[in-house]
């Protein structure tokens, strides 16, 4: 009789329980902190306590050294009744208006010419880009004898073609003529680099399909270019509402030489002065800084404000 073997027991396999690494505390990392803190130390003294404190002084009278006295929202009712203030405000969506939308179509036509350039493309880039990086000060006051009335530039250009001269810096017109086009100089080299990071992001099998389909430049500048550089023309946009908004320097420093009250009054009739402009003249002029922190209240709404109309005007066009 054959008889059956014993069946071996399986080994028995010990599974140890992964051993948990001590949990830190956030102390242990305090080397990582220190060296993060300075950023946020500076910030907090030079940013987020400053736009704290101006909300606090907007609802106060003070002069800057004495004592500040509870006016509550009185401030903010007189501001919105006040014709100084939203002249200036006229005055800056002007100039914003005439200084932008140019702007970008110039930029925009740059960009593309610079990546059609075949040779000196650095070197073109560095050119368009060197008013940017340029004190503004200087160029305002460069700008200032390219409009004088008697000696400028452009007056010297009209009497040469037979027509009469303008006093650029003298009437509300030529004054934000003269502004916007000070801006427009500026800022067109800055944009159209940005745009040309842009362009360059484009393929371009999608040209060379365009042109085999018998597509011109014009049809494939619209049809391909101009909708795939919609989210880079919605950044210019916002950043030249934002940066031409708050214009300060270029009317100071333009008009500082025919203002007959202060260098923050714009110029003759006041037609150059910005909102910001009007912010320092009721801070530093008048020493009002209740009133002035809350035009700067006011500033900050109306960027806000023009800023969504942009975003929410270009993402429509995009969504259409």
């Amino acid at each position: 009789m054959a008889t059956v073997p014993a069946l071996e027991k399986p080994p028995v396999v010990v599974v140890e329980a992964p051993v948990e690494a001590p949990k830190k505390g956030i102390l242990s990392y305090w080397r990582l902190y220190a060296a993060i803190s300075p950023f946020y130390l500076l910030f907090l003294a030079f940013g987020l306590i400053p736009v704290g404190f101006s909300l606090y002084v907007s609802f106060h009278r003070w002069d800057g050294l004495g004592s500040m006295e509870w006016a509550g929202l009185s401030q903010y009712q007189y501001l919105l009744s006040d014709s100084d203030f939203w002249g200036s405000v006229g005055n800056t969506i002007v100039i914003w208006a005439l200084a932008t939308f140019p702007m970008i179509f110039l930029a925009l036509v740059t960009a593309v010419m610079l990546n059609s350039a075949v040779r000196f493309k650095n070197l073109y880039r560095f050119a368009y880009f060197l008013p940017n990086v340029t004190s503004v000060v200087a160029v305002a006051i460069i700008f200032g004898s390219v409009f004088s009335t008697n000696f400028g530039l452009v007056n010297a250009l009209l009497q040469a073609v037979g027509l009469d001269q303008v006093a650029w810096l003298n009437t509300p017109w030529g004054i934000k003529v003269s502004i916007a086009t000070l801006m427009t100089w500026q800022w067109t080299g800055y944009n159209a680099i940005i745009f040309l990071a842009g362009l360059q992001t484009i393929p371009s099998d999608l040209y060379e399909a365009a042109r085999m389909d018998g597509a011109g430049p014009v049809q494939t500048f619209f049809r391909i270019t101009l909708p795939l550089m919609r989210p880079v023309l919605l950044f210019v946009l916002v950043v030249s509402t934002v940066t031409g908004l708050q214009s300060f320097s270029e009317p100071q420093i333009l008009l500082q030489t025919t203002a007959n009250e202060s260098t923050f009054s714009g110029g003759p009739d006041h037609a150059g002065r910005t909102m910001v402009l009007y912010f320092f003249q009721q801070t530093f002029d008048n020493n009002d800084f209740g009133y002035g922190a809350a035009v700067a209240w006011g500033i900050f709404l109306v960027v806000v404000l023009f800023s969504i109309i942009n975003w929410r005007l270009v993402q429509r066009r995009r969504e259409e």
